[in-house]
């Protein structure tokens, strides 16, 4: 009985180098969201059970805490979630607060496994899709999104979804012209009433 005390004793330094090492901070802290700012539908956040459930009318959730003074540009952000069936979500990125309206700074990085939009989970939103779902509904998973410069890359569970390195100039879509490297928060979408997603972390290692 005496060597586990000893045995936890030499392997704590080494959990906390560890995750000091990984360079990830939490934005989400699994208790509230005092750290976030709602758009129109506040009651379209909730956190219940240390997770943060999406679920309600049009509302935005943006990061408005002090990492970073809530303005990344260079990240590798990671998002540990899962979508209920037929539901919507997004996490965007280089955005700012705004009103009312789907956020028109930035980029939307797609959740949907199952919903009826073609435009499936870690595509670029309008930018780069992808159409093919990369996870499955009810089933905990982890995307990230990493941007380096003008370079972008997305990834469901260690695979690689979405590759995507800005032109120079910059050619948006004309009905997404913010949709540009630049920098700024995050945020995370409450899609409409009938999709319901759920987040359990959120966290983001600033990159130079």
């Amino acid at each position: 009985m005496k060597m586990l005390p000893l045995l936890l004793s030499l392997l704590l330094p080494f959990a906390a180098v560890g995750a000091e090492e990984s360079g990830f901070i939490p934005l989400f802290n699994g208790k509230d969201l005092n750290d976030w700012r709602i758009n129109e539908n506040p009651s379209s956040f909730s956190v219940e059970n240390g997770i943060l459930v999406v679920n309600g009318q049009r509302s935005h959730l943006f990061y408005n805490g002090p990492v970073q003074n809530h303005d990344f540009k260079n990240f590798h952000l990671r998002v540990e979630l899962q979508t209920h069936p037929v539901s919507n979500s997004g996490v965007y990125f280089h955005t700012e607060f705004q009103e009312t309206g789907w956020p028109s700074k930035g980029f939307e990085t797609q959740v949907n496994n199952t919903h009826g939009d073609p435009k499936k989970t870690a595509g670029l939103y309008n930018i780069k899709d992808n159409f093919t779902a990369p996870a499955e509904d009810n089933k905990w998973f982890v995307m990230e999104v990493i941007v380096e410069g003008k370079h972008i890359v997305t990834k469901v569970d260690g695979n690689v979804i979405t590759d995507f390195t800005e032109p120079d100039p910059a050619t948006p879509p004309a009905n997404n012209p913010g949709r540009v490297l630049s920098h700024g928060t995050f945020a995370i979408q409450g899609h409409d009433p009938k999709s319901k997603v759920e987040y359990r972390k959120i966290e983001v290692k600033p990159l130079p």
